[in-house]
């Protein structure tokens, strides 16, 4: 067995649009082992009785998002070239992922690289809004926008709490008449768009999620805003893709 000394961490980039969107996390996670398979990447496995592909993604996309970045680490047995080659190794991996799932880039990472779970402290969201409270969604921003705090109910290991969730919402704007572009935290306690949206509301059935996208991932390092892999100027471009994902 090739020692670990020898071993290589990659990261992808990738997007997540179309049909696809109603893929489980699990799924798609056996569906890039399955395209790293058939591309004959060298994966490395864990030991044990068990082993699987050493394979890490960043915070998991909820069943029916859609997302143009999504980010997967990859841990290999040996060099994917020096220089890596990004434009063969997207070649190599194309033909063995579904229709939605385009890789955008890739680059090695340095050992001992946080994991994306740990590193990720704001997602950049595009919310739609459906909903008779649509109406009023401008005056709904600017509320939430201007409250000291903000208390939802929502369900933690199968018991309802009661938190405030002004802090979570980092950047809220209007978008068009029914979408918001929100920066929402993921650290120490996450927002997820579905509870910004009942923090929205002011009556059930008021205000309801519509397409949601990730749009962005964020990492916070010395105090500055910056993605885990920048998207290349090169790279496919997010409308191409979701063009070809519809």
């Amino acid at each position: 067995m090739t020692g670990s000394a020898a071993r290589h961490r990659y990261r992808i980039r990738f997007s997540k649009l179309g049909k696809i969107r109603f893929t489980s996390h699990r799924d798609v996670a056996r569906l890039w082992e399955r395209a790293l398979r058939r591309a004959t990447i060298p994966v490395a496995y864990s030991e044990g009785f068990s082993p699987h592909p050493k394979l890490s993604f960043g915070l998991a996309l909820s069943n029916g998002h859609e997302s143009l970045g999504e980010y997967l680490d990859v841990e290999v047995t040996a060099s994917l070239g020096d220089p890596f080659d990004v434009g063969a190794f997207i070649t190599r991996l194309d033909p063995g992922l579904p229709i939605g799932l385009d890789v955008q880039a890739a680059a090695e990472i340095a050992p001992g690289t946080p994991s994306l779970q740990q590193a990720v402290v704001c997602c950049t969201w595009r919310i739609g809004i459906q909903g008779h409270g649509c109406r009023r969604l401008a005056e709904r921003v600017d509320d939430a926008l201007g409250a000291d705090s903000i208390v939802v109910t929502r369900e933690r290991k199968g018991q309802q709490v009661t938190d405030d969730v002004r802090s979570a919402i980092v950047a809220l704007e209007l978008s068009g008449a029914a979408e918001v572009v929100a920066d929402l935290a993921t650290q120490p306690r996450g927002l997820r768009p579905s509870e910004l949206v009942a923090a929205l509301s002011r009556e059930p059935g008021d205000l309801e999620e519509g397409r949601v996208m990730r749009v962005h991932q964020w990492l916070s390092i010395d105090g500055a805003r910056e993605e885990p892999l920048a998207l290349p100027l090169d790279a496919t471009s997010p409308p191409h893709a979701e063009a070809r994902a519809s």
